[in-house]
């Protein structure tokens, strides 16, 4: 699977682009603010039906133009797969496959598996557990339609429970039979999902430590433990023991929308006591973990987009990653990068498939 050919038009920063592009390394170059990453993230959305960077839609157009359209040619089974989005301000997004518009854009995710490794990746290390249930959400839904459409609901229910609160609070009553009624379906739902995450969790974790291990040389031990509240007993029960503090806090305090990841090193919090070129690597390692269970699982190497990974990585770090590209562990790859010679360096005495692409100033050119 690859994308062969890539047009963009009012995408960001990028006015027009028209891209042939390789089966195997895709190089764009340029100075920071150019308009690299934007081209990733165009792919991006051809797989996700949204930016990487902004959830925003609207806030995707260049900001002098009214609409945008990513337009990109894949070759998919052997099969040539034609994927279309456009957006026009106060509009409907519209999404196209081989000229046939999606009734919903969740029937669309998995069809083209993709991994994506940005710098703002070392968020799910320093940010709260939101960032780090998107992630492992994200991985699943790629595969496990009727998951995202269970956490979908899941989602409405925990948005009425929560406005029922807020109305009880206002009202100065409280009615635990209508709230009983929530729980009961929260708790079906929730457990489907948390026993899901198990699941994946139990498979993907060996794959991560074997990434890091390799990036990083075997320096150090890392680890991911679940946090649930499922791993405590029944949801339902725990849903109707939270009735008073969930009255008074006005929000649902327990539930699947709590989990989180916690991220080790040496048996230490990585947020606290891990290094820069430790967090990256970690960041790494989730990804090409993902990477891999993707590809065991859709039988076709995803589309990688490394965006600036060689910052605070050093020389031996980079070596190994770059090593598996040129093993042939991976399928179609796009890589931006500041340094006009770094990749095509690391490359040069490989017989690998190679174009490299000068951003600069909103425009694209083959070098």
């Amino acid at each position: 699977m690859h994308l062969n050919h890539l047009s963009l038009v009012n995408f960001k920063n990028l006015e027009e682009a028209t891209l042939d592009l390789s089966e195997k390394v895709n190089c764009f170059l340029g100075n920071n603010g150019a308009g690299k990453t934007t081209v990733l993230d165009a792919i991006y959305y051809l797989a996700f039906c949204k930016s990487f960077f902004n959830s925003i839609d609207s806030q995707n157009i260049n900001h002098e133009s009214e609409f945008f359209v990513v337009d990109g040619q894949f070759i998919l089974e052997g099969e040539q797969e034609k994927i279309f989005c456009g957006l026009k301000k106060g509009e409907k997004k519209r999404f196209k496959r081989n000229q046939k518009e999606y009734e919903r854009l969740a029937d669309h995710i998995g069809t083209i598996p993709l991994v994506m490794i940005a710098p703002s990746d070392t968020d799910m290390i320093r940010e709260g557990s939101e960032v780090r249930r998107k992630f492992m959400d994200g991985i699943i839904s790629q595969f496990n339609k009727k998951y995202l459409d269970v956490l979908m609901h899941y989602n409405r229910l925990l948005l009425q429970r929560n406005a029922l609160l807020k109305h009880f609070w206002k009202e100065g009553r409280f009615d635990a039979f209508q709230l009983e009624v929530f729980d009961d379906q929260l708790h079906e739902l929730g457990t489907e999902l948390y026993d899901e995450r198990v699941k994946f969790l139990d498979a993907y974790l060996p794959i991560f430590s074997q990434f890091y291990q390799l990036i990083s040389g075997n320096q150090e031990e890392v680890g991911i433990v679940y946090e649930s509240h499922l791993k405590y007993g029944s949801l339902s029960e725990q849903l109707k023991a939270a009735h008073q503090k969930d009255y008074r806090a006005q929000y649902t305090t327990v539930g699947i929308h709590k989990d989180d990841l916690e991220f080790t090193i040496g048996g230490h919090p990585m947020k606290k006591f891990g290094s820069q070129g430790q967090q990256k690597s970690f960041v790494i390692a989730l990804r090409l973990a993902q990477f891999d269970f993707l590809k065991d699982l859709k039988q076709r190497k995803p589309i990688l987009l490394l965006d600036d990974i060689f910052d605070k990585l050093d020389d031996n770090r980079v070596a190994a990653l770059m090593g598996m590209v040129s093993e042939d562990h991976f399928g179609q790859i796009f890589i931006t990068d500041a340094n006009l010679h770094r990749v095509p360096d690391l490359f040069r005495d490989q017989e690998i498939p190679l174009k490299k692409f000068l951003v600069e100033s909103g425009s694209i050119q083959q070098l």
